[in-house]
């Protein structure tokens, strides 16, 4: 098994920056349903087919910026899912989360590697600000969408999983118990 440098303090940090990003792109995503009800026709036609665009371009946009803040411990965040789902007891396990996990991976390494062929893409446009450089941007953005609306419905699991780990059992110490608590010479149980 392979170890983790990893700390519980990082982990928390970074489990509530994907708790800000579902609920960022929550946001973003229902902002976006509304705009485009409003503004296609019955058949789900834009009526304005160029203002459509921009504004499903801020949409990915808005989206990719949200995704930033967990991008760096986006790998630590599945490597820790994955060890916590190995530990936990069978009975405590959801069969979603194996899925939910590989969603995420596969997510993760196509925005990975979306990222590196924009990085190339940048290298070859004049400045930002430039149409061409807007355009190829709004491009790479539209791209990622798919795999970051992934991780906005699955990324939950995340926080699932580690909840789980958190509240299951080691099977390396007895459960704690009041009694033991008591009889020690406490008046109330101890906190963890």
């Amino acid at each position: 098994m392979r170890t983790i440098a990893f700390d519980h303090t990082t982990h928390r940090r970074s489990l509530k920056e994907v708790d800000g990003f579902v609920r960022d792109s929550s946001r973003i995503l229902a902002e976006w349903d509304a705009y485009s009800e409003e503004h296609t026709d019955l058949d789900g036609w834009p009526h304005d087919d160029h203002a459509y665009g921009l504004r499903q371009s801020r949409r990915d946009a808005e989206t990719a910026r949200a995704f930033e803040n967990i991008r760096a411990h986006a790998h630590h965040l599945l490597a820790t899912a994955d060890v916590q789902l190995g530990t936990l007891p069978k009975a405590v396990v959801q069969n979603r989360w194996g899925y939910q996990l590989g969603v995420l991976r596969d997510a993760l390494d196509q925005l990975n590697r979306l990222s590196e062929e924009w990085l190339r893409t940048k290298d070859t446009l004049p400045g930002p600000g430039t149409a061409s450089f807007n355009d190829a941007l709004a491009e790479h953005h539209a791209e990622c969408w798919s795999s970051l609306d992934d991780w906005a419905t699955h990324a939950h699991a995340l926080r699932d999983i580690n909840s789980a780990a958190r509240h299951a059992s080691s099977p390396l110490a007895p459960p704690p118990t009041v009694t033991a608590a008591l009889s020690a010479g406490r008046a109330t149980p101890v906190r963890r």
